[in-house]
């Protein structure tokens, strides 16, 4: 099972990765713009994705993704953190992330 750690371990060693608690959690940004949230009681994650792939994910897999309400007009999905298969999971997912907020310095 994966855990806020490991989110904070494995967000904070992509390149320029900074956190920074903004509406009471902790948020995690490259180049000041904000790829991951570990909100609520940090059991799960907030991360990018285009609507389109975030409407498919909830569908496929309601158990591991699904769509905050105040969320629901932006391209955000949640994540279960317990639903993950494992770290690598994860990494995928926190890296799918950074990159669409990335500088395209960054992504070469």
């Amino acid at each position: 099972m994966t855990t806020s750690d490991d989110v904070r371990e494995i967000a904070l060693s992509l390149p320029e990765t900074t956190e920074k608690v903004a509406w009471s959690m902790p948020t995690f940004r490259v180049a000041g713009k904000m790829f991951a949230t570990l909100p609520e009681d940090e059991t799960s994650i907030a991360v990018r994705c285009p609507k389109e792939e975030r409407d498919e994910l909830v569908l496929a897999e309601p158990e591991k993704f699904w769509i905050a309400d105040h969320e629901a007009g932006f391209a955000w999905v949640r994540v279960r953190l317990a639903a993950l298969e494992d770290r690598e999971e994860l990494r995928d997912i926190l890296l799918d992330s950074w990159r669409q907020a990335a500088p395209t310095r960054l992504l070469d």
